[in-house]
């Protein structure tokens, strides 16, 4: 029954892909593929990734597809006609492909207990880390503390495109009312998912601060705690109206929290050696092992929580703010 599962969603997900690779209509395909992210956390579920799936659910169908709608405002919704011969493209991509699938052949079998990747690391994980790490999770001690250098890398890598969004397409916050009017005077008539969104973006900000501080226990942590809660704000933008959203989130708190969560994260890794011990090493925290770890990984989870978030919020906030300006040169 589970393999019949996987092929059912395996097929959807290649159909998927064929039909967004046919469409020119630019707003079809960002609809088509938060359906193909959804279907991939199913694909997740399927096969226990549960944490993996919580993830692609969270942003591949949630965030990238608002911030997609909203690039779509600078981009325009349909594609342009293609001048160039595709043959070439299709030959290299043909070549790339089989090249991939023959590198399969020498790939261990599904699931193979023997597989290298199960005789390395993942035994000491599966094994050791209630004892060292002392939380649930076993993804939650890996992400955090065994693999806490890559971790922060990645909050550093988000932080930086949130300075680089900001860079290159800030502009002034200043607002017209004619402005504000013609930006979302549409929603106002949308009556039913504004009055729908107010109950539950409530919830939605709630759930996000329980995914944040139960990630130890179960699936979730700062990744997707974050995405949801600026999830939940951009719905309300996009409802309510963007300056609408700015008189409730002020932007330049939202940018100072951005470099306050990598500030957090780094300051934990400081603390640690300033005790005596390696960068990220969470031990020194506490005088019980177990309970520095717990309370590291808090510390950092909450960091990476606060970052994603306020990134999330600077991209989609100066990504509107430049459609605007747009939309108001060419009136």
């Amino acid at each position: 029954m589970e393999a019949f599962i996987l092929l059912a969603l395996l097929s959807f997900l290649v159909l998927t892909a064929i039909a967004i690779t046919r469409l020119t209509d630019l707003f079809a395909v960002v609809m088509l593929s938060g359906i193909y992210s959804l279907i991939s956390a199913l694909l997740f579920v399927v096969m226990d990734a549960v944490d993996v799936a919580f993830t692609e659910a969270s942003v591949g169908a949630g965030i990238s597809t608002l911030l997609m709608v909203s690039s779509l405002r600078l981009a325009g919704r349909y594609e342009r006609p293609s001048r160039h011969n595709p043959i070439l493209g299709f030959f290299v991509v043909l070549v790339a492909g089989s090249l991939l699938i023959y590198a399969t052949l020498d790939m261990p079998s599904f699931g193979s207990i023997n597989a290298p990747i199960h005789q390395y690391v993942a035994p000491h994980y599966i094994d050791d880390s209630m004892k060292e790490i002392g939380l649930p999770n076993i993804v939650t001690s890996v992400l955090a503390s065994y693999r806490g250098y890559d971790t922060m890398g990645e909050v550093a890598v988000i932080f930086t495109a949130g300075i680089g969004v900001l860079a290159l397409l800030s502009i002034s916050r200043r607002r017209s009312v004619e402005r504000e009017k013609t930006e979302h005077g549409r929603m106002h008539e949308q009556m039913i998912l504004r009055i729908v969104s107010k109950a539950l973006i409530p919830f939605i900000l709630l759930f996000a601060l329980y995914v944040q501080f139960h990630g130890d226990y179960g699936p979730g942590g700062g990744f997707q705690a974050g995405v949801i809660f600026a999830a939940a704000i951009i719905l309300y933008a996009m409802l309510f109206g963007f300056p609408a959203a700015e008189r409730v989130v002020n932007f330049s708190l939202v940018r100072l929290l951005s470099a306050i969560g990598v500030l957090i994260y780094g300051s934990v890794g400081v603390v640690s050696l300033i005790s005596g011990e390696n960068f990220l090493d969470y031990t020194a925290l506490a005088a019980d092992p177990v309970s520095g770890q717990h309370l590291g990984i808090m510390l950092i989870e909450l960091g990476v929580g606060i970052t994603v978030a306020s990134v999330m919020m600077i991209v989609f906030f100066t990504f509107n703010a430049r459609a605007l300006q747009r939309k108001e040169k060419y009136l």
